[in-house]
């Protein structure tokens, strides 16, 4: 399992990268592979600001649904246009192709929830 060094990661295994003042925010490979096949991803909040902590959207797999985090307070600006055809894109590239949202993020990602790789790593026991 991979966990890029460049992305910071939660509890609840969303990972976010930034660029500038805005960032992408997907779930992680760990995440994607508990779940199992995806086959909807949920997001109805582009337009709305999130604090973190609070649910996104959702993602179903085949045998259950799942709650999205957000990992910093930030305001949806977009949903991965790709998810609507192909959800499929978490479970093969969650880092890349797979991310969720993009978001304008408001205040800090200096918060003592926020992970690096190697917390993470520690966290699920890799």
């Amino acid at each position: 399992m991979t966990f890029p060094e460049n992305l910071k990661y939660t509890k609840d295994h969303e990972w976010i990268r930034t660029e500038g003042s805005n960032a992408y925010v997907g779930i992680t490979e760990f995440a994607q592979s508990e779940l199992g096949d995806i086959v909807y991803v949920d997001i109805n909040t582009v337009g709305e600001t999130v604090e973190a902590g609070a649910v996104f959207g959702s993602v179903e797999a085949v045998k259950t649904v799942s709650d999205l985090f957000m990992p910093v307070d930030g305001e949806v600006l977009e949903v991965n246009p790709l998810l609507d055809a192909k959800p499929e894109l978490v479970n093969s590239d969650p880092y890349g192709d797979g991310w969720m949202i993009k978001i304008a993020v408001k205040g800090s990602l200096d918060s003592s929830d926020i992970l690096s790789a190697a917390q993470y790593r520690e966290l699920i026991g890799h």
